[in-house]
């Protein structure tokens, strides 16, 4: 186990966005050093699907980093509130998942999770372990710790109320099963997105009347899709499969929002934070499409390198952006007439209807020149043999002599 509390600390606050609260965790680290005995640290998850995307990771790093600290981690599979679904966030009951669903979805996780946490020193538990032979009295003991006010404070619960939607008596449930499951397995520390606050909070006040000591809650921010705008969500297209091939992974990354960067260096990658605030500073003084454009290659190769190993990660950064020659149209330079703008170029280049259409790519950021985003429509280029330019997924061409 670390025996530097400070270095401890510098891991774990590490991209954190709430710490309830840090007084008390300096005190259980304290406690776990003297004694040598490790935390508890809880993760829990309802596997109501079967793949992991790189949103999902963001807490299961966070996991890892105290288990490299020394500290037991116990990965709760939610296979019986899977059952139900965790309300938050939902503007309507999810549907209930058979058993079978549950079980093939959580094998699928464990096996993807490998990628993250050392399996050898990961407890994996289910809570049907303990919540499927809770008695009627037992569930009614547990249920009389909170209010129906209490439970209102949820801010979905609140939303859903006061938009008329209907909320299942089985989903105000739910914060119980994952407070008691915190009190089964004596959590020292729980971890989850910031859209588990309520829960987490829920679960150091169930402890309380157990009379153990309350968890310290620790939540992550919710990881922007490659769009910048909306959380990554494969059914919204913005995310990036920790299972997807190397070369796609990469690609994606290259062709994501901009404005990622800095947050996917800090909770996706094992980079320094020192380089990562240069970075941020560096981007910040000199906003060039070259500087961003090596940014994140250096992104996406520390990346690729997580969930493919770094040789995987020199070839997709080798092959990023490159076709074989004879694969890709040409247009010959002597073709290009000299003093167009970008936009009048981009509409001869590729045979676009308008030149608005061509001022569209262009302001969407979607013209590469030699891997360069290029992104004024009235900016003239000059154009050499070799060059290859990008507009759009799927327009691509290279200049001939």
């Amino acid at each position: 186990m670390e025996k530097k509390i400070e270095n401890q600390l510098l891991l774990i606050k590490r991209g954190v966005e709430n710490l309830i609260n840090e007084e008390e965790l300096i005190l259980k680290i304290e406690r776990a050093i003297s004694e040598n005995k490790p935390l508890h640290v809880k993760l829990g998850v309802d596997p109501t699907a079967p793949d992991i995307h790189l949103g999902h990771t963001v807490v299961f790093r966070k996991l890892r980093h105290f288990q490299d600290l020394g500290h037991k981690v116990l990965f709760l599979i939610g296979d019986f509130t899977a059952r139900i679904g965790d309300p938050s966030g939902r503007d309507k009951t999810r549907p209930p998942l058979t058993e079978e669903q549950v079980i093939a979805n959580a094998q699928t996780y464990l096996k993807q999770i490998s990628k993250i946490l050392d399996i050898d020193k990961t407890t994996v538990v289910y809570n049907s372990h303990w919540l499927k032979n809770m008695t009627f009295e037992e569930v009614v003991k547990l249920a009389a710790q909170s209010t129906m006010a209490k439970l209102l404070e949820h801010n979905t619960f609140r939303q859903r109320f006061e938009s008329g939607e209907s909320i299942r008596m089985n989903e105000f449930l739910y914060p119980f099963m994952q407070g008691f499951d915190s009190v089964a397995l004596e959590a020292d520390v729980e971890l989850g997105g910031t859209d588990q606050t309520f829960n987490l909070t829920f679960g150091r006040d169930l402890q309380r009347f157990y009379n153990q000591e309350p968890q310290i809650c620790l939540t992550m921010p919710i990881l922007t899709g490659t769009d910048g705008v909306q959380k990554m969500s494969k059914s919204l297209g913005n995310y990036i499969g920790i299972d997807e091939p190397a070369p796609i992974m990469f690609e994606k990354i290259m062709r994501m929002n901009d404005c990622n960067i800095i947050s996917y260096f800090t909770l996706l990658t094992d980079l320094d934070m020192n380089e990562v605030q240069k970075l941020e500073q560096i981007l910040s003084a000199n906003p060039l499409t070259e500087v961003i454009l090596n940014s994140k290659k250096k992104l996406a190769f520390e990346i690729v390198k997580i969930y493919h190993g770094e040789e995987s990660a020199i070839n997709a950064t080798n092959a990023y952006g490159k076709l074989a020659a004879d694969e890709i149209p040409s247009f010959s330079l002597t073709e290009i007439k000299s003093g167009v703008n970008l936009t009048e170029a981009i509409k001869e280049l590729f045979f676009l209807n308008s030149k608005n259409e061509a001022r569209t790519l262009i302001n969407q950021g979607a013209v590469y020149i030699e891997g360069i985003k290029h992104t004024n429509p009235d900016s003239v280029i000059e154009f050499n043999a070799g060059m290859i330019i990008k507009a759009g997924k799927s327009k691509i061409l290279r200049i001939k002599s």
